[in-house]
């Protein structure tokens, strides 16, 4: 199972973004001008992203420009990200809330040395967790 995240407009800098920040490749980036033609709300800019997918360390990320009149503010959800030590859990929450929302700091907590919330730049709720050894 992987994420797929709807963005409004920026799905391309977003996706560069979390290739960076991940390590991750970007293996699509199709656009609508170059796919089939689409009638009324679904008609968007050519050059934005009809689909987009990204592979890092195992795991895919994809995702695309919502139609204007479908787009929402994602809600009830977070993308969690776990990773195996404090340094990395500080280095992601850290360029992830850059220009965003922390909504939980980065902090020890009863099950994890390291567990952080926070909504990037794009809307994107994510979650970091660095559980305890054992």
């Amino acid at each position: 199972m992987n994420a797929y995240l709807m963005f409004d407009g920026d799905c391309e800098t977003a996706m560069t973004f979390y290739a960076e920040c991940f390590g991750g490749r970007i293996e699509a980036m199709e656009r609508y001008g170059n796919g089939p033609q689409c009638d009324g709300e679904m008609s968007l800019d050519p050059e934005k992203i009809m689909h987009a997918r990204l592979v890092a360390d195992g795991w895919m990320l994809m995702g695309s420009d919502c139609p204007p009149a479908y787009m929402k503010t994602p809600q009830g959800f977070s993308v969690a990200v776990h990773v195996e030590d404090i340094e990395e859990a500080e280095r992601l929450f850290s360029v992830l809330s850059a220009g965003g929302q922390v909504e939980m700091p980065l902090q020890q907590t009863h099950w994890a040395i390291r567990f952080g919330m926070l909504v990037d730049r794009f809307g994107t709720p994510w979650m970091i967790n660095c559980e305890a050894a054992g």
